[in-house]
């Protein structure tokens, strides 16, 4: 068993925090890229200096889309910077520009450490391939490719939609739901046949938002409330744990789950 519904025939993978143990290089990444701008900018301005905090990294950028995450954080500080164009050199003060300088940050960390996999979530993936249900990475990184061809994972997936697919389809980044509607559509099943698997807060409001048939919430930063407030149907602490859980069940699987809706009902009905 796969702790899914019967109904779902696909999955839909976010890649970092998820299948890759990425999320912290892209962490380090952001933080080490805002703290110099901020510090930078209190030189200049005068301005007492507040770093990048973890909190800052859940809210504001984990899960999003390269700019969406630069221009929300800097927006929660007051600032507003230039869009500036995709070709700002790394650390223009640009929306682009330290964007850029992120993603230059990430590709160097990613050179010197490498790609570490989640090894039961792995496992999980193969077991879904092996059930006969197709399988999909959908993340919100332009360095998606580079990822899974890094960590030997990328002939599992029959396809792929990351920031370079979003790009050139204008597509809404999470917590809009358009990438895994597109991840859906490129595997030839409906929102309802299949089933999103997520570490950050703003995937799993996307998946809720999407009607997707499942929503699985992976806690490895110790998250677990606030990922079945935001929509997750139930949340584990690897894929791993799914295997042999009835759907919703399991070692605190159903509590997880009746959480998770109660939060939502007494919301309002959370982001759907």
């Amino acid at each position: 068993m796969l702790g899914l519904p019967d109904s779902v025939t696909a999955c839909l993978f976010d890649l970092d925090g998820v299948l890759t143990n990425t999320a912290s290089v892209h962490q380090r990444a952001w933080k080490q890229m805002f703290d110099g701008y901020l510090r930078r900018r209190a030189d200049e301005t005068g301005e007492p200096y507040e770093e990048f905090t973890p909190s800052d990294y859940d809210r504001y950028v984990d899960g999003r889309p390269r700019r969406d995450g630069t221009r929300g954080f800097l927006q929660s500080r007051g600032v507003e910077l230039p869009e500036g164009s995709p070709d700002d050199s790394p650390g223009s003060p640009t929306v682009n520009g330290l964007s850029n300088e992120k993603n230059d940050l990430v590709l160097r960390l990613l050179d010197r450490d490498g790609v570490q996999v989640f090894e039961g979530s792995v496992r999980y993936v193969r077991e879904v391939r092996a059930a006969g249900l197709r399988a999909a990475v959908v993340s919100s990184s332009a360095n998606t490719a580079q990822v899974l061809d890094a960590a030997g994972i990328a002939d599992l997936f029959a396809a792929r939609i990351d920031g370079v697919v979003a790009a050139e389809r204008d597509l809404q980044g999470k917590p809009a739901p358009d990438t895994f509607l597109a991840g859906a559509e490129a595997l030839g099943v409906t929102a309802n046949e299949a089933a999103v698997f997520e570490d950050a807060l703003a995937g799993v409001e996307a998946g809720r938002a999407g009607a997707f048939a499942f929503v699985v919430g992976v806690d490895r930063v110790g998250q677990r409330a606030a990922l079945l407030e935001h929509g997750a149907d139930v949340v584990v602490d690897d894929l791993s744990d799914l295997l042999g859980r009835a759907p919703g069940g399991g070692a605190g699987g159903q509590a997880q789950g009746d959480a998770g809706g109660q939060a939502r009902g007494d919301a309002g009905g959370g982001v759907g």
